[in-house]
């Protein structure tokens, strides 16, 4: 890490004994910090007093007693503009931007006479903002209204500047971007910042030291480097790991990453270039051997992770206490270029029964948008950034923002729910991001598209779908009719949500839930393991039809699971040979981000499952077939088959990290499958079962085990329980 400023023996800023209330709420007990050059990270949980921190020093709050003293300044009685004029400058959460004003007019307007920071060193610090300079606040993406903030506190030529979660919200890639800038600024030694994060990884990279903040005190102030490596620590004290792992990245990654940043941002100090930029359209790496500073980790870690499961990566690095997750706020989301009318009817509807409201603009069209979350924000988390989004395909901009808002909403805390109204492409995005959401935290769309099949929008979430009846488009007395009685559902829904401590706290106390799954022709095997466990465990039983195994995977997402018995795994042949009732790709992808206790066997693999008898597709006509019903035609599975079933299984295990039992029925593996029974074959069991075997790299924690029975028989139930019991959680006594 680069060295900072030596201390010139007076602190920048020095608080002591801060006490700061609202109401009667004690919001900062006795905070005292010192900051004397350089940069001081400040973290710690939502809601532990950051902000008020930040506004106590701006004057933007006033503190009942304590001292602040800025330069050896008493400045606690000050008025904001006074303490402005001081030079301390403040980079407010959220940026704060003017909708209306261009990036020059925020210059312009910010800039002060024989500063040393001038608009112009402005625009070369920041390529990006010479290139929007005419460009409304609102049209600019999170990243570059950060940019904006951030260079709208340097114009008034700080000595001390105050940052309040200037990565929040942001893309990787632009996260890299600020990071390197506070490290830059830093080194200039024109100012001492202090930085309010949430980013473990960013906090401890642009800091020698770091205070953790807990239930509004300074719990300690660390050096980075050993908060950085002690992650027992960073679970304990801020629910969190730390931000920046990153894996080995080839050097065509970095080549890569490095030529998508080049002409975003760039750094030039005394003559001297230390950031790769592009120059007529040739790329000009740097000399320098890459290091933590010049290269885009944030880009390679993205570009390295995405191929293997972006997902899991995004889960791992924005991962919210579950309690957290729970609050009062409802999202009205959609495409505010186009719905603008309607969806603040729903917020309006809302507002006016107490519910607190944010807007989220998901519209692909780049028009500005008054919505409390611009489209651009929302477009920057995209893996690719906002270019992504805005593009001349309607439908990869609708996929790319589906993806985005998922992204986005998957690390926004304190919700008390989700609505939404739209067309198809509208529900396409909305319910992206309801999917990640946890069960049991109110999701409703509106939606002209709700009459008919919704599978591929609702997936395994509880998504209320309301039909629009008429189309999305004005106000009439349909639509405010409709548009209103789903604002009430919302409102009666949140209403009765617990809060996240009391759910939290009502699942500390509830039994272990465990999700198993089943079909018809498991069931025998199902219920005799329910009633085997049900007095310990919560036994939830998923129908293996597609939606249950992806419902039984987002409850796992959600951490309301606490192990899998997953025998029914029917899924993935309807997956691979293509039936009705299929897998995702992400078949036991909860288990694999989870690290919970698995227990899974191959129940039901001898069937695929079509409609109709004459809606089996004409190339499986000479195929074995039983009507298991009028609408449903289960059609036997072939050796080829179940072999290509086995590696795919046995693939997803090899990835699992947590304990593993798979179970594999030599008698048959469902009903039909028994010896005289119609889809009774041996061999194409064999297949199916040595498949698993060559592919799952056993270990002590991750074993393969063949049982003598068929799934539904006694002996199978026994081998069940006793390989449930060797992985479980221990059971904890209730009172």
């Amino acid at each position: 890490m680069a060295e900072r400023a030596a201390s010139s023996g007076k602190a920048v800023l020095k608080i002591e004994d801060l006490q700061v209330y609202y109401g009667q709420s004690h919001a900062l007990q006795g905070v005292s910090l010192t900051l004397e050059t350089g940069v001081l990270s400040v973290v710690g949980r939502n809601g532990m007093g950051k902000t008020t921190l930040c506004n106590t020093i701006t004057g933007l709050k006033r503190a009942q007693s304590g001292s602040i003293r800025v330069n050896g300044r008493e400045i606690s009685s000050l008025e904001p503009h006074e303490i402005h004029r001081l030079g301390v400058g403040y980079v407010p959460q959220g940026r704060r931007v003017w909708p209306s004003l261009s990036v020059d007019e925020h210059l312009r307007m910010s800039s002060k006479r024989d500063a040393s920071w001038t608009v112009e060193r402005v625009y070369q610090t920041f390529p990006r903002l010479a290139e929007r300079k005419s460009n409304g606040g609102s049209q600019l993406s999170g990243g570059e209204q950060q940019m904006l903030a951030i260079s709208r506190a340097l114009l008034s030529d700080p000595k001390l500047l105050v940052m309040d979660e200037p990565t929040e919200g942001l893309a990787p890639v632009i996260v890299e971007q600020v990071e390197r800038m506070l490290v830059s600024l830093a080194e200039e030694g024109e100012m001492a910042i202090l930085v309010i994060e949430q980013n473990i990884g960013v906090a401890t990279a642009v800091s020698d030291r770091v205070a953790i903040m807990v239930n509004g005190r300074i719990n300690r102030v660390m050096e980075a480097s050993a908060l950085a490596a002690d992650r027992d620590l960073q679970q304990r004290l801020l629910g969190v790991g730390r931000h920046s792992d990153e894996p080995a990245v080839s050097p065509a990654a970095i080549a890569e990453a490095q030529e998508q940043l080049a002409e975003v941002y760039r750094i030039d100090r005394a003559g001297t270039r230390t950031e790769p930029v592009v120059q007529n359209g040739v790329f000009r790496p740097v000399t320098e051997l890459p290091n933590r500073w010049n290269v885009p980790v944030a880009a390679m870690r993205q570009a390295a992770v995405e191929k293997h499961n972006p997902r899991d990566e995004l889960k791992k690095v924005f991962a919210i206490p579950f309690a957290e997750r729970i609050g009062r706020t409802v999202l009205v989301a959609g495409t505010f270029d186009t719905k603008a009318k309607e969806l603040r009817f729903v917020a309006d509807r809302l507002k006016s029964l107490g519910i607190p409201v944010r807007t989220v603009d998901l519209s692909t069209s780049g028009r500005p948008s008054s919505a409390d979350v611009p489209a651009m924000q929302v477009a920057g988390m995209h893996a690719r950034g906002s270019s992504a989004v805005f593009s001349n395909d309607r439908g990869g901009s609708v996929a790319a923002m589906a993806e985005a808002f998922a992204r986005w909403i998957e690390r926004e805390p304190g919700l008390g729910g989700v609505i939404s109204a739209g067309g198809s492409g509208g529900t396409t995005m909305a319910t992206a991001g309801m999917r990640v959401l946890p069960v049991g935290v109110p999701k409703l769309m509106v939606s002209t598209v709700a009459a008919g099949d919704v599978g591929k929008y609702v997936g395994g979430a509880d998504i209320m779908m309301f039909h629009s009846v008429a189309d999305v488009q004005g106000l009439n007395s349909i639509t405010e009719a409709v548009l209103g009685n789903a604002a009430h559902a919302m409102a009666g829904m949140v209403a009765q949500l617990p809060s996240g401590e009391a759910w939290e706290a009502k699942r500390k106390l509830a039994r272990p839930a465990v999700g198993i799954t089943m079909f018809g022709v498991t069931t025998p095997a199902v219920q005799a393991v329910t009633k085997r466990l049900e007095a310990d465990y919560d036994c939830l039983v998923f129908h293996a039809t597609g939606i249950g195994g992806r419902a039984m995977e987002n409850l796992a997402d959600s951490r309301m699971l606490a192990a899998f018995i997953d025998l029914t795994t029917t899924e993935i042949a309807d997956m691979v040979v293509g039936g009705v009732f299929p897998a995702s790709d992400d078949r036991f992808g909860a288990a694999i981000r989870t690290g919970l206790p698995y227990v899974g066997s191959t129940g039901a693999l001898d069937m695929v499952n079509f409609g109709p008898r004459d809606s089996v597709p004409e190339k499986f006509k000479s195929r074995k077939f039983v009507v298991h019903n009028p609408n449903v035609t289960l059609m036997r599975t072939t050796r080829d088959e179940n072999r290509q079933f086995g590696e795919w299984i046995g693939t997803r295990l090899n990835a699992m990290n947590g304990p593993v039992r798979f179970l594999l029925p030599e008698g048959g593996v469902s009903m039909l499958d028994a010896p005289g029974q119609p889809f009774h074959d041996q061999e194409a069991d064999n297949a199916l079962f040595e498949a698993i075997e060559k592919t799952v790299r056993q270990t002590s924690l991750r074993l393969v085990q063949r049982v003598r029975s068929n799934i539904n028989d006694a002996p199978f139930i026994d081998a069940v329980i006793t390989a449930f019991h060797a992985i479980a959680p221990k059971l904890q006594r209730r009172a």
